[in-house]
């Protein structure tokens, strides 16, 4: 089944609805043992949409490296994180929806928000509304899910350069083979999320309770 091509629908009823300035929100970052969780929001300009935007998913590294340019050059974009710190005392929904919630307000006025995902950031309500898979449905989504994709993996090539051995450069801090032989091998580094299970284990492997 072929992959859906994201458009400009949700954006033009919304705009049509007298909604303006609209942005596309997403986030990159749930599934990984490290690094921060990393959000976009993006208001495309109608008259420049580059071509060949779509779900990052769908993209190839260079294709994506080349459209952060042309989005970065065209459109209003602010990207915002949530620290390691904050996805451990928060839990991963929440420090996602912080991200989100920071990138949107970084651009200003905004009249709407198209959220991927099916839950609505709580500080964003009432102004925005949730799409399923919205990466690959509307164009706005899209553009923010390149942008968050490919800032989030040249942070993680940074931190690779910090704590070398865990192959961020390549993972990105999903839990791969050799990141959790890593984990194991040398141990946890600050920027590992310790609420996520398989570094919580190491952690606490070797503390044990007695009567």
């Amino acid at each position: 089944m072929p992959r859906p091509i994201p458009d400009f629908s949700f954006e033009s009823a919304a705009l049509a609805r007298g909604l303006s300035p609209i942005c596309g929100v997403d986030e990159v970052g749930r599934g990984p043992l490290a690094g921060p969780v990393t959000a976009a929001a993006v208001i495309l300009d109608p008259a420049r949409i580059p071509s060949g935007l779509s779900d990052s998913k769908a993209l190839t590294a260079r294709q994506r490296e080349v459209l952060f340019d042309q989005i970065a050059e065209t459109a209003q974009v602010c990207i915002a994180h949530a620290s390691v710190e904050e996805i451990d005392t928060l839990n991963i929904l929440r420090a996602s929806h912080l991200a989100m919630e920071r990138a949107v307000a970084g651009l200003g006025a905004v009249g709407h928000a198209l959220i991927d995902g099916n839950i609505l950031p709580p500080g964003l309500r009432p102004r925005a509304e949730a799409i399923i898979k919205g990466d690959a449905k509307s164009l706005s989504i899209a553009a923010a899910s390149i942008m968050a994709k490919v800032t989030r993996d040249r942070l993680m090539v940074d931190l690779a350069q910090q704590y070398p051995g865990y192959s961020w450069e390549r993972n990105a801090g999903y839990p791969t083979k050799a990141h959790l032989q890593a984990l194991l091998d040398l141990g946890v580094t600050p920027v590992h999320r310790r609420s996520f299970a398989p570094v919580h284990k190491i952690l606490y492997q070797d503390i044990y309770i007695t009567p």
